[in-house]
């Protein structure tokens, strides 16, 4: 079995750019890496689109998600023989018919809520962000307060319609192999569901980061890359 692309997709309030430290740890191991845009338009658009980014990648693909990332790489990899594996990275890992919005709010602990600003977009629907005087301390406690002003600043929004809509296929995670790792101070995404989650798609590793906020690519890069990379020598 050759070696599989991992195929990184960021989530919402985050970017592409967010895995650049994972990226540069893994290309060290010589593992081929693809950060994606995601659209963070739906949850079906955006599946339909990292597919198609997997397709024409061609060969085997891990696909790795981070926060609402983790619906679009589960929708993605829906029926996909060229998937070989999901890593959720404080993500969210749906079963059929459960939105981000409903898993957010089945345990305690989520704060993310009151950190929202809404506005409406061309097309109708609305749009969200998080407010850059609340980013640091929602999105990203644990990481320097001046790296936390820049992801605020370049953050990308997402629709209000995509985290209410639910997943419609059936889980990949239930055919492929998954792994999860996730912040024990997560205010976005609580550890409770994260504990959940993992123990319900039978993770192959279930690594819980103490102290650790939401934004685990960056804060805590190093973890983060070596569960992926594990995932990648798993399935090669």
């Amino acid at each position: 079995m050759s070696t599989p692309t991992a195929l990184l997709v960021h989530g919402a309030f985050a970017e592409s750019a967010s895995w650049n430290g994972v990226i540069t740890r893994l290309q060290k191991e010589s593992i081929r890496t693809v950060a994606v845009a995601n659209p963070l338009r739906s949850v079906a658009g955006d599946g339909a689109y990292v597919r198609a980014v997997a397709d024409a990648i061609g060969g085997p693909v891990l696909l790795v998600g981070h926060s609402y990332g983790g619906m679009v790489v589960t929708q993605a990899a829906a029926d996909n023989p060229n998937v070989v594996g999901l890593v959720y990275v404080g993500a969210f890992m749906p079963e059929t018919g459960e939105s981000a919005l409903e898993l957010s709010g089945k345990f305690e602990g989520s704060t993310l809520g009151a950190a929202l600003l809404g506005y409406p977009v061309p097309g109708g629907g609305v749009e969200l962000r998080i407010d850059g005087e609340k980013f640091h301390q929602q999105f990203a406690h644990d990481v320097p307060a001046d790296l936390a002003a820049t992801m605020a600043a370049t953050q990308r929004p997402v629709t209000e319609a995509a985290l209410k809509e639910a997943l419609a296929v059936p889980p990949a995670w239930r055919s492929v192999p998954a792994w999860s790792i996730w912040g024990e101070q997560d205010l976005n995404i609580p550890a409770e569901l994260q504990r959940f989650q993992a123990e319900r798609a039978t993770a192959r590793a279930a690594v819980e980061l103490p102290a650790a906020s939401h934004a685990l690519s960056v804060s805590r890069l190093e973890e983060t890359a070596r569960v992926i990379l594990d995932a990648v020598r798993a399935t090669s």
